[in-house]
Formats: structure tokens, C-alpha cells, sequence
């Protein structure tokens, strides 16, 4: 995880300075970048491992830069987004992003978050292990899925959902432990960005799965990925 390459894209420079410092002083590298013209061009270009995006930025914001480097760039993004503005943080994850951190920023959160992104974004060892539930495949010393029409393209967040979805299968997950297992944080009993993650992923399994899909919802507890017919 030391030497991780950053890209963080914030207009407001003392507060870019401010994050850059205390994601640098975690063994990171950060390059920094107040404008959002040119940034799509630059992470194909520069292929950094994680990108931290605001939305509000002059040129393109971040929501256009998210459109235009999704589905054809894979890598990490956490969004910066207004505190409370739940319409910043669900446009940005139905667009792709992995992850958002509130505005005003605590640099030390900032730093946690993006240490468990990059975490989940470990690769796996050399041997291929697959695990097989019916026609779904989860493979993941290449981080993929597999369906029927091949390969499932799934967001980085989406994979990681299911993986740990699969890896308790047969158990009701709760949305506390969805929440402290992969955006490392509790669940505040309001924040729906979890269901959405997971509605997305149904629809993805559904279009690769003639129209089926393994989670289900348990209502009043979180999901269970059932082990037996879907």
C-alpha cells in the first residue's frame, strides 16, 4: 500500500494542500491537480491507483469526469461531495465511483478511507482460485465474475460487495457489517447508498444470469446470498 499513486483533483488549494499532506505523510503519492479539464486525459495517461474527485470544479466537474472514464477505466475513485447532500452521493455511485467522503473534509478520515480502498484493491496470490454458485463464477486472484455471457463488468465496489456477500453465503449480513467491512465506517440508520450498491449489483448478476440473481433482501436485517435456487 506505501507508494500508491494518488491522484487528488480539488479547486480549493489550501484544502488540496491540506489532504495531499496527510495522504503523503501515509506513505502515499499524491499528485494534485485544481482543475477538472485534462484530468480524464491524465489518469488514462498516468494510470494512478486511486483517484480523490471533487464534484464542484471549474472545466469539467467530477460527475462528467466519473461518466467519461466509466466503464472503459477501472481503477478506484472516492468522490468528494457536500456533507448531507444525499444527491451528490448517489449520483456518484450510480456513476461508478467507489466510495465518498463528506465535505467539510477530516484529513485523518480521508487517509483511513482511502488505505481501505486500497486495501480491497490488494492482488491476490498467483494460484487462480475460482468459487462456483450455479452459472455464477467469482474469481478473485483477477477480481472478476463470470456469468453465462462471460465476464460480469463490475465496478471495483460492486466486486468487493459480492465477494463478501459470496464468502458468507447461507447468512443474513446485516447493513452494519456491509458498512464496517467495506466502507469502514457504521451504519448511521439513514445512509441508503449500501442498497443502492446492491441493486446495482443485482441488476448486473440478473443481465448475466437469465434474469436471476442470488441476493436477497431480509427484511428488517440486510442480505443473504442464498446458496440454494435463485
Amino acid at each position: 500500500m506505501d507508494n500508491a499513486r494518488l491522484l487528488l483533483v480539488e479547486d480549493d488549494e489550501p484544502l488540496a494542500e491540506l489532504m495531499a499532506q496527510a495522504l503523503r505523510r501515509g506513505g502515499l503519492e499524491v499528485d494534485v491537480v485544481h482543475r477538472g479539464n485534462g484530468v480524464v486525459e491524465r489518469i488514462h495517461r498516468d494510470q494512478p491507483d486511486l483517484v480523490v474527485l471533487d464534484v464542484m470544479l471549474p472545466g469539467m466537474d467530477g460527475f462528467e469526469i466519473l461518466r467519461a472514464l466509466r466503464p472503459a477505466w477501472k481503477g478506484l475513485v472516492l468522490m468528494l461531495t457536500a456533507r448531507g447532500d444525499a444527491f451528490d452521493q448517489v449520483a456518484g455511485l450510480e456513476l461508478g465511483a467507489d466510495d465518498y467522503v463528506a465535505k467539510p473534509v477530516v484529513p485523518q478520515v480521508l487517509l483511513a478511507r482511502v488505505r481501505a480502498l486500497l486495501r480491497r484493491r490488494r492482488p491476490a496470490g498467483p494460484d487462480v482460485e475460482q468459487h462456483t454458485f450455479g452459472d455464477l463464477q467469482i474469481v478473485p486472484s483477477a477480481r472478476e465474475a463470470r456469468g453465462r455471457k462471460g465476464v460480469i463488468p463490475l465496478s471495483d465496489a460492486e466486486y468487493d460487495l459480492l465477494a463478501y456477500l459470496a464468502s458468507r453465503a447461507g447468512e443474513v449480513v446485516e447493513r452494519d457489517d456491509l458498512f464496517r467491512e467495506l466502507r469502514g465506517i457504521a451504519y448511521d440508520g439513514l445512509d441508503r447508498s449500501m442498497d443502492l450498491r446492491v441493486s446495482k449489483l443485482r441488476a448486473q448478476l440478473r443481465d448475466h444470469l437469465d434474469g436471476r440473481s442470488p441476493i436477497r433482501t431480509v427484511h428488517g436485517r440486510g442480505y443473504l446470498f442464498a446458496v440454494g435456487p435463485t
